[in-house]
């Protein structure tokens, strides 16, 4: 790789999973393997059985499935350093996608992994518990520009909880209020509609009634100062002190995920290469809708750190 390339490490959120995640990693190198004896050790269960033999229908649980992710994510991240002995590619910047971005916060030294796995088991709990107050879901609208969905989510009452690339938005509601952003985007030429598999409107004003709750869980973890800057779900601009990491993440719980303006932030800061680590291709697939130009790799399996460890010798 060229010597003084900048790169940037992207970690993926939930929907990503997969029976059978991380267990090649975990026999295969003694770093992955201690990630998630950890894991398992903070949370009093095994999290590991989960990942690699399921069931799906407990996989799925949101306050399962977010520590589940982020700890393949930490997994796939030590074995590459492990496989390269170091010599891999520091970042410029790391981020993620809504939980990912907790995964971030581990990589750039923020976040202890222990607290980290306790810290998103609590959040996935309370996303959880906010939808059952709260019912709702998520859609996503594929095909329709940035303008055209605001005016759908003015009219149907949801509202815009990501902006994952051009020509992908989902939308945060009521299942009232989702049926009528459905009709409107059918209306407007939608490619396609999506209802997401999820137990809430996340990233929206339906998770108002567990943010106070939340603000306190965060108080009791502590956090440090990144390593390496992170970008915002909610700002896209970097993170670089502890305030606003703790900020930034009570507020990511109802707001927009700026996805795409994350990524652009960043390649607009020199980044050409990026890196996404952890189970699924989700956000490789979303980076290359975003700008074709970039050299993008995903890190999920034994084979991909074989071959990026292979290059960084």
């Amino acid at each position: 790789m060229a010597e003084g390339s900048r790169v940037a490490y992207v970690f993926p959120g939930q929907g990503s999973q997969n029976i059978g995640m991380g267990l090649d990693l975990y026999n295969s190198y003694p770093s992955a393997k201690q990630v998630f004896d950890e894991a398992d050790a903070s949370l009093g269960f095994p999290l590991s059985r989960l990942c690699f033999e399921g069931p799906t229908e407990e996989l799925v649980k949101t306050h399962n499935v977010q520590p589940a992710i982020l700890v393949v994510s930490i997994a796939c991240l030590k074995a590459l350093q492990e496989a390269s002995r170091g010599n891999f590619l520091s970042p410029a910047f790391v981020a993620g996608h809504s939980l990912g971005e907790y995964t971030a916060l581990v990589a750039a030294g923020a976040l202890s992994l222990t607290d980290a796995v306790l810290l998103v088991r609590e959040r996935g709990r309370l996303m959880y518990e906010a939808g059952l107050k709260n019912p709702g879901g998520m859609l996503a609208i594929l095909g329709l520009d940035e303008e055209t969905v605001k005016d759908i989510s003015l009219r149907s009452g949801t509202e815009i909880s990501n902006i994952n690339c051009p020509g992908q938005i989902v939308v945060s509601g009521t299942a009232k209020a989702l049926a009528e952003a459905n009709n409107l985007a059918k209306m407007r030429g939608a490619r396609g509609l999506i209802p997401l598999k999820v137990s809430g409107a996340f990233h929206s004003a339906l998770m108002e009634p567990i943010i106070g709750e939340f603000r306190k869980v965060i108080s009791s973890f502590e956090f440090h100062p990144p390593s390496i800057p992170i970008i915002s779900n909610v700002t896209a601009q970097p993170l670089s002190d502890v305030d606003s990491i703790k900020e930034d993440l009570v507020k990511q719980l109802r707001n927009c995920v700026q996805w795409q303006r994350s990524v652009e932030y960043m390649v607009n800061n020199g980044v050409s290469t990026f890196y996404e680590i952890g189970p699924g291709k989700v956000l490789s697939g979303l980076i290359k809708r975003i700008n074709s130009e970039l050299q993008i790799f995903n890190i999920s399996a034994i084979e991909d750190i074989t071959q990026l460890a292979r290059r960084s010798q």
